[in-house]
């Protein structure tokens, strides 16, 4: 009786309200916790590296250079569709810096679909937003959180990351 009361317990009390309580491994193995960035707009967004939409990572940079003082740009790497993210962590922070020269924190590979859904994203797949819920679809998804930690714009990967649709709600 003493376990399924715990059980109930972490399942229904302990639910996240919000991304600050997420930690991750960094693409470096370096412990992170989002609260980090508490006080500004965080994008997150499943990248790959073999990916049509990895041109991104150049719009992703530019976003991140431009709106600092505003919002944080974190990368997740994920080789659920496809297999466009083969590599090591090693390797995909070596593609991303040689090719695009990206300085936004990235963090270890995860998996976005599936059994094994890194908690992050169960979480941001199912959170309340206006747009959508459900299964990522493809690579570049992007998840916009506000100020305070909360999920408040989902884009598909077609949404480039200068589009006025993202820009827009980052200058609010």
């Amino acid at each position: 009786m003493k376990l399924l009361a715990l059980v109930w317990a972490f399942l229904f009390l302990a639910a996240p309200t919000s991304v600050y309580q997420f930690k991750l491994k960094s693409i470096d193995g370096d412990k992170l916790s989002l609260a980090k960035y508490r006080g500004k707009k965080i994008l997150i967004v499943n990248t790959a590296s073999k990916c049509g939409f990895t041109k991104q990572y150049k719009d992703l940079e530019a976003l991140s250079e431009k709106y600092k003082d505003k919002l944080v740009v974190v990368g997740f790497p994920a080789n659920n569709f496809g297999g466009q993210e083969p590599g090591t962590n090693q390797d995909i922070k070596t593609f991303c810096h040689d090719n695009f020269n990206v300085s936004f924190p990235m963090s270890g590979k995860v998996s976005v679909l599936g059994l094994d859904i890194d908690p992050l994203f169960q979480y941001l797949t199912t959170a309340p937003n206006p747009d959508f819920t459900g299964d990522i679809k493809w690579n570049f998804e992007k998840f916009l959180i506000d100020e305070n930690g909360k999920l408040i714009h989902r884009y598909r990967s077609q949404v480039t990351p200068l589009d006025p649709k993202i820009t827009s709600e980052i200058e609010k």
